[in-house]
């Protein structure tokens, strides 16, 4: 008997999306069908934003048709804007209108400003809105930067980043400002684990930037234009804020999600109250907002579906494994922490505790991405007839 294929809509053409749709394709195959919706044409791997003003690296483009032709599945461009789960279907920006069975949300989040009248720094920001701070700073124009994280949803990493390679630059020009990140964590990027607080202390203070923790700002325009911090009351008087941005969920209408716009999930990317729809990424209400943690939440939502359609696969729940590679003037620290339990005091090495060493870790969305660059790079060499994998990388030591 022929089984007629669950039809599976896949809104979102960032990690959890792609990941979400190469997932389903390997994990139901010929079960499901597939359609990928987003409102751009490519998927941009943005991780690497930070590095780019520092010539270390670049943001990749990757057409979103190769996904689906990868997939089999069909591609919409267009935005999805509400969703009937009565019906079963959702209505696009376009005016037209697709049925699902099955809908997963990764339409993540966007990124605003957390305070009036400051740079705010997001992956989107080109090359030269960091520029124009570092020639500031090398030319002594300004002398004091703040670097502020908000008190809101989102992945402390890219100030630690920004912190550090700003300090090098400055000082490979002969400049010695003074650079102070102010962040409400209780420790530098505690939520990787004690192992990384140490190895990211170090790098502060060999990099000469001041860490002020359990911090909240107030920018005071003054003049002199200062920072307050909360609940201390000091001011620390600065010329350039650079600060992280305030994050908001992308829910399109139909779907109930709190005052920040995120939307609330269980284990397995089930979208509470609503039946037939699974949401991942960073427009969930899950705290972190992080491209491996999405790809992490795609998976447990596709593994939920894939069982559903009837394949023999394991409904595994979401448990975070924090994955992240920080960037610094004297090379990559790669840091993990098993956010659910059992890691003790997490891994912070030079070396790679995964592979491929990608910013972002998806099971199937970062092969998939090293399997392009492959072909791309080396198209003429003879197949070896394997599949790219993504692991983590253990290593024991015997004691002699």
């Amino acid at each position: 008997m022929t089984q007629t294929p669950l039809h599976v809509v896949v809104a979102g053409g960032g990690v959890a999306g792609l990941e979400a749709l190469l997932a389903l394709r390997a994990l139901a195959g010929d079960r499901v069908a597939l359609t990928l919706v987003s409102p751009t044409p490519d998927f941009v791997y943005r991780p690497l934003a930070v590095a780019e003003p520092f010539a270390l690296g670049h943001q990749r483009r990757t057409p979103l048709a190769e996904a689906t032709r990868a997939t089999d599945a069909a591609f919409v461009q267009a935005t999805l804007v509400s969703v009937d789960a009565a019906a079963k279907t959702v209505q696009l920006g376009d005016g037209r209108e697709l049925e699902y069975d099955a809908l997963v949300l990764a339409t993540g989040a966007s990124a605003e400003p957390a305070y009036d009248n400051v740079f705010t720094w997001d992956d989107t920001c080109g090359v030269e809105a960091v520029g124009g701070l570092l020639r500031d700073l090398e030319e002594g124009y300004s002398q004091h930067l703040a670097i502020v994280i908000p008190p809101s949803p989102g992945w402390p990493l890219p100030a630690y980043e920004l912190a550090l390679l700003i300090a090098s630059d400055a000082r490979g020009m002969g400049m010695d400002p003074d650079i102070t990140l102010i962040t409400p964590e209780q420790a530098p990027l505690a939520i990787f684990g004690s192992r990384a607080v140490e190895v990211v202390t170090a790098d502060l203070e060999r990099a000469g930037v001041k860490v002020e923790l359990s911090a909240y700002a107030e920018i005071d325009e003054g003049p002199p234009r200062a920072i307050v911090l909360r609940p201390s009351g000091r001011r620390l008087e600065v010329n350039r804020v650079l600060a992280m941005p305030r994050l908001r969920g992308r829910t399109p209408d139909g779907i109930p999600a709190d005052p920040d716009g995120f939307i609330t999930v269980d284990a397995h990317g089930r979208v509470a109250g609503v039946d037939g729809v699974w949401a991942a990424g960073d427009g969930i209400d899950f705290p972190v907002k992080f491209g491996g943690l999405a790809a992490e939440q795609a998976d447990a939502a596709a593994a939920d579906i894939a069982a559903d359609t009837g394949a023999v696969v394991e409904r595994k729940p979401f448990r975070p494994v924090l994955r992240g590679r920080l960037l610094t003037a004297s090379g990559a620290r790669y840091l993990r922490y098993d956010a659910a339990g059992g890691d003790g005091e997490g891994e912070a090495t030079t070396h790679a505790l995964w592979w491929p060493p990608a910013k972002i870790n998806g099971r199937y969305l970062t092969p998939w991405l090293e399997a392009l660059d492959e072909n791309t790079i080396a198209d003429h060499l003879p197949r070896s007839g394997g599949m790219a994998v993504q692991t983590d990388l253990h290593r024991e030591v015997t004691a002699s």
